[in-house]
């Protein structure tokens, strides 16, 4: 079964029904438990990114409030370097 039908199915639940009538009992049971295991392990995912996300911005207050009360901002840190411009083709003479 492709990912596109199974997006399909998905997506309707006539599309589904009529699926699900193909199969027995126990394929129904089956994938029933297949489906439970992929969502168990989808929301243990997402759980994961959720904390991760939160650890990250939690380390970016704690930064944020160092370089304060250090005095510094992000300009101290990157500098205040310009980039240096390329010397370019001098413009050519109109008059030409």
């Amino acid at each position: 079964m492709s990912t596109e039908t199974l997006e399909k199915i998905a997506r309707n639940k006539n599309v589904a029904r009529a699926a699900a009538r193909q199969l027995s009992m126990e394929q129904l049971s089956k994938l029933s438990e297949i489906i439970d295991e992929v969502m168990t392990q989808k929301q243990e995912e997402e759980q994961k990114r959720r904390q991760e996300e939160a650890s990250k911005e939690q380390k970016l207050a704690e930064i944020r409030a160092a370089m304060t009360d250090a005095g510094l901002s992000v300009n101290d840190l990157v500098g205040n370097e310009q980039p240096r411009k390329r010397r370019g083709r001098p413009p050519k003479d109109a008059s030409a």
